[in-house]
C-alpha cells in the first residue's frame, strides 16, 4: 500500500491568542488526503496555563511526533522552519487614544531627529557659504535673501525623504517594502533566531522524547 504523504509548513513565528492551540494554528498542512488534514487540523497541540504574554521555543520534531503517534503510515515532509516560536499574546482591546498618542509621539521623535540631522549636516558643512559662492559665481552679485539654490535645496531634501522611504503618508511610490519595514523585519528574525538559541543552549525547547 502507497504510504500517504503530509506536506508542513510552519513559519518562525507563529502567534496565537488562544489557550488552546490546534495544529491549524501553527502550521499549514497538505495532503491529497482530505480527511487527514481535516483532522490533523483540529488536533490539540499545546494547552496555555498562564495569564500573561509568553514565547515558547518548538522543535518541528515534536509536531512530527504528535502527527505519528496518530498516523504511523504518514510520510512527513517538512516545508518549514525546523525550530520555531509560538508566541502567546492575551487578547487586548485595542485603545485608538493611545495608538493615537504612541503615532504621534514616534511622528514627532522622527521629524525632530531628522531635522536635527539635517542642520548639523548643514552647519557643519557650511552650507550656507557654499550656496551665498554658488549665487555669486552665477548671477555676479551678492544675494540679500533666500534664493532659488536654497529653495531647490529644501525641495530636493523633501523628494529624497520621501523617494527613500517610498511612502507618504497612505501613498506609496512602489509596491517594495519600505526601509523601516525591511529594518523590522530583520530585528524580528534576530529576536526569534537569540530566542530559539538560547532556549536550545538552555534546553527548554519543547522537543520530541
Amino acid at each position: 500500500m502507497k504510504a500517504r504523504v503530509l506536506y508542513i509548513k510552519i513559519d518562525q513565528n507563529v502567534e496565537v491568542y488562544n489557550t488552546r492551540v490546534y495544529m491549524e494554528d501553527i502550521a499549514k498542512l497538505y495532503s491529497p488526503d482530505t480527511k487527514l488534514v481535516h483532522d490533523l487540523n483540529h488536533q490539540l497541540v499545546k494547552v496555555i496555563k498562564t495569564n500573561k504574554d509568553v514565547k515558547y521555543s518548538f522543535s518541528i520534531m515534536k509536531v512530527v511526533e504528535m502527527i505519528g503517534k496518530l498516523y504511523p503510515d504518514v510520510e512527513i515532509v517538512n516545508l518549514g522552519e525546523t525550530e520555531f516560536i509560538l508566541t502567546y499574546n492575551i487578547p487586548k482591546k485595542p485603545n485608538k487614544i493611545w495608538e493615537i498618542l504612541k503615532t504621534f509621539f514616534v511622528g514627532l521623535v522622527v521629524f525632530f531627529g531628522g531635522a536635527l540631522s539635517i542642520m548639523a549636516y548643514n552647519e557643519d558643512a557650511s552650507m550656507k557659504d557654499i550656496f551665498d559662492k554658488m549665487y555669486e559665481l552665477v548671477m555676479g552679485s551678492s544675494k540679500s535673501g533666500a534664493s532659488i539654490v536654497e529653495i531647490g535645496y529644501s525641495i530636493g531634501i523633501t523628494l529624497g525623504i520621501v523617494i527613500f522611504f517610498n511612502h507618504f503618508s497612505k501613498f506609496k511610490i512602489t509596491t517594495d517594502p519600505t526601509p523601516i519595514q525591511i529594518e523590522m523585519r530583520k530585528y524580528e528574525n534576530d529576536v526569534n533566531s537569540t530566542l530559539i538559541q538560547n532556549d536550545s543552549r538552555e534546553g527548554k525547547i519543547i522537543d520530541s522524547n
